[in-house]
C-alpha cells in the first residue's frame, strides 16, 4: 500500500500559495485493508475514505470509463492492480494530476510543473471531452489564477469548444452547474469565468440571457464602455474587488439581462429595461436551482437598480415604497446588499471605477429614517388593525420628508 498526496495540494505548494484541502490517493489497497485500518468508507460511487483521526479524505486508485451523458455517466474500476499513472491521467489538467509521497517526491507524468511555470491550463488527456462538467471547472480556475498570469491552452479551449457544441453540456444537473458557478464567482477575478465560458461557446448554451448582452450598445454619455456585456464583466470585476458576498456579486451579473431584449431599432436607449429583465432573471434562477436568497436579491436589483441611482431625485413616497419592497425593517441586510449592488453597478463603467456614490449614504439615511418610527405612541393613540398599518405608513413618509429636506 503507497499513499500519495495529489491534486490541488501539490499544485498549490508548487505555487508558493496556501494549501487548503489535501487529497490522498492509496494505490495498491483494496477496501477491506483500508476499512481494517479503521477508514471509515463515504464513497456512494467508488472507495473513498475517512482518515480515522484527520477526516481527510482517501481515495483508492481507479480508472474511469464513460458510459452515460453528464457529469455522472462514467464507470469506475477500484483494484490494487491500478497504477497511480492510471490513476492521475483520468483528472481534468495537468497541474492536477500531481503527486507526490511523503518525502515530498514529485510524480509528474504529464507535466504539470512545466505548465505551472509556463502559466497554463492544460488537459491531461482526450478523455477531458468526456465530461461536461470540466468546462465549468476549467473557466472556474481561469477565474483563480488569472491574476498569476494563467490563461487555458488553445488545444484545451477546442476541447470546450466541442464540449459546447455537443450538447454535453445539458446533460448538467442543476446542483453540479451552481456549485461550479458559485464557488467561480467568488474567485478573485470571475469576470474571467464569464470570458472563458464566453470563448468556448459554453454561456451561450448555459446563460443565453448573459451571452446576449454582448454587442448591445448603451449611450456613451452613461457607459462610456457602450457595450452592455463588458459592462456586465466590469460589474461583476468591482463585486469581487469589493469582496462582496454572492448574493451581490450574483445580481452584478445578472441585473440588465432585460438590455439584451431591446429592439435594435431603439438602441442606445433601453427603455423598461428593469421589468422587462425580471422574466430572464426568474428563468436564470430556475435554471440552476439558485439558493432563495441569490434569487430575491438578483430580482429586487435588477427591478430597481436605476431607483438607486436616482434615489437624490425620488419623490418620498417613491422612496418610501422602495424600502417597502426590501422590508427595510426586518430584513435591513438585504438592503445593505442592493446598494452595494448599485455601487458596483455605477463603478463598473469605464473611466468612472473611483467615482464616489453618495447615493449609498442617502439611502441608508432614507432608511434609517423610516425605521426610526415608534410604533408604540400610534397603539395608544388606539390605532390597530389595518389602521395602524396606514398611520406607521403615514409616518415614515413624514420621516422621509424631514430627511430630505435636511440631507
Amino acid at each position: 500500500m503507497q499513499i500519495y498526496k495529489v491534486g490541488g495540494a501539490v499544485r498549490d505548494r508548487l505555487l508558493g500559495i496556501p494549501v487548503t484541502d489535501i487529497d490522498w490517493v492509496v494505490v495498491g489497497a483494496t477496501t477491506e485493508e483500508m476499512l481494517a485500518k479503521g477508514f471509515r468508507p463515504v464513497g456512494a460511487d467508488f472507495p473513498v475514505f475517512l482518515h480515522p483521526k484527520s477526516g481527510e479524505e482517501y481515495a483508492l486508485a481507479r480508472t474511469e470509463r464513460k458510459s452515460g451523458r453528464g457529469y455522472g455517466g462514467f464507470t469506475f474500476h477500484a483494484s490494487p492492480e491500478v497504477t497511480l499513472e492510471e490513476d492521475l491521467i483520468r483528472r481534468d489538467l495537468t497541474i492536477n494530476a500531481m503527486a507526490e509521497d511523503d518525502q515530498q517526491n514529485l510524480t509528474d507524468p504529464y507535466h504539470g510543473q512545466q505548465d505551472l511555470k509556463d502559466r497554463l491550463l492544460r488537459h491531461v488527456s482526450p478523455a477531458f471531452a468526456e465530461d461536461p462538467l470540466r468546462v465549468l471547472r476549467v473557466a472556474r480556475f481561469a477565474a483563480r489564477y488569472a491574476g498569476l498570469g494563467f490563461t487555458v491552452a488553445p488545444q484545451t479551449l477546442e476541447l470546450m469548444r466541442q464540449l459546447a457544441d455537443s450538447g454535453e453540456l445539458q446533460a448538467l444537473t442543476a446542483e453540479r452547474s451552481w456549485k461550479e458557478i458559485s464557488r467561480a464567482l467568488m474567485e478573485d477575478q470571475p469576470q474571467i469565468f464569464i470570458e472563458v465560458l464566453r470563448e468556448c461557446g459554453a454561456l451561450k448554451v448555459l446563460m443565453p440571457e448573459v451571452d446576449a448582452l454582448f454587442g448591445v450598445p448603451q449611450p456613451e454619455a452613461h457607459h462610456p464602455e457602450i457595450d452592455t456585456g463588458v459592462h456586465t464583466l466590469s460589474v461583476l470585476q468591482q463585486s469581487a474587488l469589493h469582496k462582496l458576498p454572492l448574493t451581490v456579486r450574483w445580481a452584478c451579473l445578472l441585473h440588465d439581462l432585460g438590455k439584451g431584449l431591446t429592439p435594435t431599432e431603439e438602441w442606445p436607449r433601453h427603455i423598461a429595461h428593469e421589468h422587462t429583465g425580471l422574466k430572464l432573471i426568474k428563468a436564470v434562477n430556475e435554471r440552476f436551482k439558485v439558493p432563495k436568497d441569490c434569487q430575491e436579491l438578483a430580482l429586487l436589483v435588477g427591478q430597481y437598480h436605476t431607483h438607486g441611482h436616482r434615489a437624490l431625485e425620488l419623490k418620498p413616497s417613491t422612496l418610501l415604497e422602495l424600502l417597502q419592497s426590501f422590508d427595510v425593517y426586518r430584513r435591513p441586510q438585504r438592503f445593505e446588499e442592493f446598494i452595494a449592488a448599485c455601487e458596483m453597478d455605477a463603478r463598473g463603467r469605464k473611466g468612472l471605477e473611483q467615482r464616489s456614490y453618495p447615493q449609498a449614504d442617502y439611502l441608508r439615511g432614507a432608511a434609517a429614517a423610516a425605521r426610526g418610527v415608534a410604533v408604540q405612541p400610534l397603539l395608544e393613540r388606539g390605532f390597530k388593525g389595518p389602521e395602524l398599518g396606514e398611520a406607521i405608513k403615514r409616518e415614515r413618509l413624514k420621516a422621509i420628508k424631514a430627511y430630505k429636506e435636511h440631507a
